[in-house]
């Protein structure tokens, strides 16, 4: 219960402070638009990878992958008909994600696959990490679909002639295109298809103002979780006046022990981190169209665990501050530095693989993770059950690290 009350008064204290809101709350808000639309606010730019094209085959079939590509959801064809050597030097200056080189014989290699039982993939494709993957499963995908079509037009073309029901005056050529044609086409009308219907209830306005609010999924979980550390400073600095004024040597004359006032702090800090970040949660979901209530055990999970995090960090530095300027400082440097390397800024998919491996190492990167598996990947407890992790073990070494530099005296 004493616990409790010093948790409470530390609340009430930090209430009383004009500048606790704006750190809480209004700074967020103002950052996570301002985010939203400096770096995505244009919704109508395209977000499919960027690639260059080299057709030199020139058959049919090469024809055929190079207008599945143009008709892809995930890549975009940039540059066409360009030199290799020129695609190369694109990808190196990050004009383009990857770069596609359809070579000599890729026609001749798809026909021969049947007859041979191999799927041979001739494709070169220039450029490395994510994006080159991202581009490669692309057109791997897309020479499945015609390696399959061939197959069913050679098979069908065998079946016909073996039965000697090659209709008259109709080439085996004719028949085979006509049927690959086919083939193709039922790519496009599969058997099994998802259908997504939207409801008469969601005028083109609103459908409108969903896409656009969508920028926000990547700046709206970075400002949560940088000015939660932001926030650290009020509740930090009640632990250094508490210090400074002999406050605490005074709690230890009554039956409250140093780990009891320890742990009245760090809830306060807790409750304080928890209720700023479900604030922002709710602000996010009614205004910004976001969906953390989409999964709603994952969202409140990967929130507790931030707060967790966010006050042991708390803790720490009200332990190791001697001043109200040093817990400026000790707030202030880690918000700017975690949130720099945690993605919470630039998503760090676009940053070099080195920077991420880096950012991998830090609590940030995993807030950003854990809430992106949320509203971007709409997954569940499962898929975030690696943030927890890591922000729970975060947590563990922050607070004995704060249990060492705690003084009362």
């Amino acid at each position: 219960m004493r616990i409790i009350d010093l948790a409470l008064k530390d609340l009430r204290q930090i209430m009383r402070d004009r500048k606790s809101f704006i750190f809480l709350l209004a700074m967020p808000i103002v950052f996570t638009l301002l985010f939203g639309y400096a770096f995505g606010g244009n919704s109508t730019a395209d977000p499919r990878l960027p690639i260059g094209l080299a057709d030199e085959d020139g058959s049919e079939l090469s024809r055929q992958l190079a207008a599945m590509l143009a008709a892809s959801e995930i890549v975009r064809i940039q540059v066409d008909d360009a030199a290799v050597s020129v695609l190369q030097e694109q990808v190196a200056d990050e004009q383009i994600a990857a770069a596609i080189v359809i070579p000599a014989g890729f026609g001749e290699a798809m026909l021969q696959a049947p007859s041979t039982g191999s799927a041979p993939l001739p494709v070169t494709i220039i450029g490395g990490g994510q994006t080159g993957f991202t581009a490669e499963a692309e057109v791997q995908a897309g020479a499945a679909r015609l390696k399959s079509a061939v197959q069913a037009a050679s098979q069908s073309l065998e079946t016909t002639v073996s039965h000697d029901l090659l209709p008259e005056g109709s080439s085996r050529q004719a028949y085979f295109d006509d049927a690959f044609a086919e083939a193709l086409a039922a790519w496009e009308q599969p058997p099994v298809t998802i259908l997504h219907d939207v409801s008469s209830a969601l005028t083109d306005e609103e459908e409108e103002e969903n896409s656009r609010y969508s920028v926000f999924a990547h700046s709206s979980p970075g400002m949560m979780a940088q000015f939660a550390i932001a926030g650290l400073m009020g509740a930090a600095g009640i632990l250094v006046v508490e210090k400074k004024t002999k406050s605490l040597q005074r709690l230890l004359t009554t039956n409250m022990s140093k780990d009891q006032i320890m742990a009245g702090h760090f809830l306060a800090m807790f409750v304080l981190i928890f209720l700023q970040l479900s604030v922002l949660i709710l602000f996010g979901q009614i205004f910004l169209g976001l969906p953390y209530l989409s999964q709603p055990l994952a969202t409140m999970l990967v929130t507790i665990a931030t707060a967790f995090f966010t006050a042991s960090l708390g803790m720490l530095i009200g332990a190791a501050a001697k001043s109200q300027e040093q817990v400026v400082v000790l707030s202030l440097v880690p918000m700017f530095v975690l949130a720099a390397l945690g993605g919470a800024w630039v998503p760090l998919e676009f940053t070099p693989e080195a920077y991420q491996r880096i950012a991998s190492l830090t609590p940030l990167a995993w807030v950003m993770e854990g809430y992106l598996d949320i509203l971007v990947r709409g997954q569940g407890v499962v898929a975030v059950s690696p943030a927890l992790l890591a922000l729970l073990i975060y947590t563990a070494v922050l607070l004995i690290l704060a249990v060492w530099q705690f003084r009362v005296d």
